[in-house]
Formats: C-alpha cells, structure tokens, sequence
C-alpha cells in the first residue's frame, strides 16, 4: 500500500482518468451513504473532461438530502482540498474525493469504527486511482 493522499497523484493523470475517478466515486463509492445518484446526461454531452468534471459534481453535489450535513462535510473538504495547491480538474476531483471519503462514517458507531471507515474508503480510491493509472500508463 502506498501513500492514501490521494492530492499527490492527480496531477499526474490526465484529464480522462480524473473524469473515470470522479465518475467512480460518485457514482459507485458515494452509494454507501448517499444511494443511487441520478444523474442528468442531458447537461453532460459534449463536454470536455474538465467541464465534464466540474458539472457532474454540481450536479451531484446540489442532489444531497441533508443539507446541513452536507455544507458540514463540505466545509471540511472543501478547507482540506484547498489546503493541497491543487488546480483546474485535480482541485475539482480532490475535494469530491474528500467528500465521499468523509460522508462514509455516518454508518460508523463509534469514533474508532468511523475512522475505519474513513480508512477503508482511502484505500478504495487509492485502488481505483491506481488502476486508472495503470490503464493511463501513469507510474506514481
């Protein structure tokens, strides 16, 4: 297992791999605390990866049922990513990433259970991120 900050390897993948990243995690990791994501394919035709990107998680993050809980973990995410340096599409996928990552310990019953969680949900990313590089050809 390599390093789980994830922020240190998405500038290093293309646009494409971020796009797959982000699609991953929305619409497959997010389901354990948020269910099925519908999202509105209309809004995501012929969008290059970056815009692809950035509106699928607009479309994603204005689809939560709890907002409070939602601005919450936003917050903490959002401070986090920000915190990394990151630009353009690797800020965008960083922070969603984070999200996810943070929404999970809902199910968590104690605080030593939902930081398993947590880590549980870092080593998936890493995992998925780390076949998209290798189908990207990117070493990390």
């Amino acid at each position: 297992m390599s390093d789980l900050e994830l922020h240190k390897y998405f500038p290093k993948l293309p646009e494409e791999a971020l796009k797959e990243f982000a699609e991953w995690c929305i619409l497959e990791q997010a389901k354990v605390v948020a269910g099925e994501f519908i999202l509105d394919p209309t809004k995501l035709q012929n969008l290059t990866p970056n815009e692809y990107i950035w509106q699928l998680i607009d479309q994603f993050m204005k689809a939560r049922p709890d907002p409070i809980k939602a601005g919450l973990v936003s917050a903490m995410a959002g401070q986090e990513a920000d915190s990394h340096g990151l630009v353009g599409s690797a800020i965008m996928v960083d922070f969603v990433a984070l999200y996810i990552k943070y929404l999970i310990p809902e199910n968590g019953k104690s605080p030593e259970e939902a930081k398993a969680l947590i880590t549980e949900a870092a080593i998936q990313q890493y995992e998925k991120l780390s076949e998209l590089a290798d189908k990207y050809n990117v070493k990390f």
